[in-house]
């Protein structure tokens, strides 16, 4: 019964589940990027909306990179808090402008994917990631 109310944090536990959610999210996403992708690919007339005014085109260009590109960054731990920007603002987009009008179960997809964006942005990407690799080598340089 204590252990079930311990608050004491298992940092290697900590760092797997943060490769559990960066790999999770970026796969579920990279599939939603991968089908915008070979629309894209192709070629055809782009059917799209242009939720920020700054065209057909370029709205779906950029989605592309984010749920695709991003999302492989993400899944890598590469440059990961770089990449969430993209992905954060295309969720922003869906949950704030696209679906603004819809109820809340057609926000509560990108609210999930939102939150989880948020909170690895906060925690960056853990041990079990490219990042950390690169952070240790640049630290092993300063000494």
């Amino acid at each position: 019964m204590k252990r079930l109310f311990n608050t004491n944090f298992n940092h290697e536990g900590i760092h797997f589940m943060l490769f559990v959610l960066r790999g999770a999210l970026a796969i579920f996403m990279a599939i939603h990027g991968y089908q915008k992708l070979q629309g894209l690919l192709a070629g055809g007339e782009i059917q799209f909306g242009d939720p920020i005014g700054i065209g057909v085109v370029p709205s779906f260009y950029l989605t592309v990179f984010a749920e695709f590109f991003c999302s492989i960054l993400l899944f890598l731990g590469l440059a990961t808090r770089l990449a969430l920007i993209p992905l954060i603002i295309t969720m922003l987009v869906a949950v704030l402008i696209v679906h603004a009008p819809d109820e809340f179960g057609k926000k509560e997809l990108g609210l999930h994917y939102l939150v989880g964006y948020l909170f690895l942005m906060v925690s960056g990407a853990g041990k079990y990631s490219i990042d950390h690799l690169i952070s240790g080598k640049l630290n092993s340089r300063r000494r």
